[in-house]
């Protein structure tokens, strides 16, 4: 096994354009990867070009009929077909899209393939990530579902034990129900609650049905949640369900919207305390999947300040190479984004506010607090169903 880390990337990935008023900027990918090469990280990953996703591995997941529809969609953007999701505002149709949205999901796939083949330990697609997608239907800036994707494909290898933990301010709803019922794959989606953002699901009660019930674990946070809560609800819930489900594969998705400064959602999330989270998941699978470890991107607009510091570092911590918070950003970088976007970027790896502190669980908790609720609604609907105190 190759003790370097794989990053998943290939140029065409920033095609998947939504537009130009569209948040879901391309700019973030790009400037993602140049910041990885600023500091030299791809000399100590391998940079790995996978093939995009042919129709058979697509339905894995997706229903056939709609995989049509996005290759016509992709043919004629004028014909798109609003039933599937498609030529909406939110996922307008593009020439190509198709294509883009098939390469992103064989990035994610051949991540997976290659950690469970034992060519890495850990691979990186910070395209990928893309959570909303549903078997019939495109959601939420999202075409297909690579992360549920690269979850089929390792279940198709015969993978036992998957667990998939989603960081993002949105819920993880297309992984949810992709597996909903699938015992073999554990869902663990910490996320904003539904009250106050899109897509309105991700409640406490939704654990997953038949042989999968107690599989679907939602914790759904209020809005104005810091770093401190965050983490305190994340080493809350994640670590304890992981212990006890022993993964073989950990597939991660790190959604860089919780920050304070993303502007489509309500958490107040530093990039320190998502850097904090990145550690804790890459301990997490070497302590109980045999380091064996996926991570994917997601969303993320706040594209020049924040997306492409937050992907860096965990690039970063894939590799072994960890970026010091306090770490200046090459001038270099700062000219291209200045050039490419004329915005000034960030000078550090950090919003000084590292190291985050938060309360363990094990302090207890206070009934009262809008945060503890959540956590104790979300234990208390899972924990038991798994044998688990609450």
């Amino acid at each position: 096994m190759s003790g370097r880390a794989q990053l998943m990337w290939d140029e065409a990935v920033t095609g998947y354009d939504f537009g130009r008023d569209h948040p879901m900027d391309p700019v973030r990918l790009d400037l993602t990867r140049r910041l990885v090469d600023a500091f030299g990280l791809d000399e100590v990953v391998d940079v790995v070009a996978a093939k995009p996703a042919g129709d058979s591995t697509l339905r894995l997941v997706h229903r056939e009929d709609y995989v049509e529809a996005v290759k016509a969609a992709s043919a004629d953007p004028e014909s798109a077909d609003g039933a599937y999701g498609l030529g909406t505002m939110d996922d307008p149709a593009f020439a190509g899209m198709h294509e883009v949205s098939a390469l992103i999901a064989g990035q994610s796939v051949g991540a997976a393939e290659a950690v469970w083949g034992g060519d890495v330990l850990h691979a990186v697609n910070f395209s990928g990530g893309l959570h909303h997608a549903m078997p019939g239907a495109a959601s939420g800036f999202c075409i297909y579902n690579d992360a549920s994707l690269a979850i089929a494909r390792l279940l198709e290898l015969g993978a036992e034990r998957v667990a998939y933990v989603d960081v993002d301010v949105h819920h993880g709803d297309g992984v949810q129900a992709a597996f909903w019922e699938d015992p073999r794959v554990l869902t663990i989606s910490l996320h904003e609650h539904p009250r106050t953002l899109f897509p309105q699901t991700g409640w406490p009660e939704e654990t997953g049905a038949g042989k999968g019930e107690g599989s679907a674990v939602n914790v759904a946070l209020p809005a104005g949640t810091g770093d401190a809560g965050w983490l305190r609800a994340f080493h809350a819930v994640v670590p304890e369900l992981i212990a006890d489900f022993r993964p073989q594969v950990l597939v991660t998705q790190h959604g860089a919207d919780t920050h304070f400064e993303d502007p489509l959602a309500h958490l107040a999330v530093s990039l320190d305390a998502q850097r904090a989270v990145q550690v804790a998941c890459h301990e997490l699978a070497h302590e109980y999947a045999d380091g064996k470890w996926v991570a994917l991107g997601g969303g993320g607009y706040a594209v020049v300040e924040v997306v492409p510091r937050s992907w860096t570092h965990l690039v970063a911590i894939a590799a072994g190479r960890e970026i010091a918070p306090e770490a200046v950003i090459p001038e270099g970088w700062r000219q291209e984004v200045f050039a490419r976007t004329r915005q000034l970027g960030p000078q550090r790896m950090t919003d000084g506010r590292w190291p985050v502190a938060y309360a363990g669980w094990e302090s207890g908790y206070d009934p009262a607090d809008r945060l503890d609720q959540a956590v104790v609604a979300a234990r208390r609907a899972v924990f038991p169903l798994r044998g688990l105190l609450a």
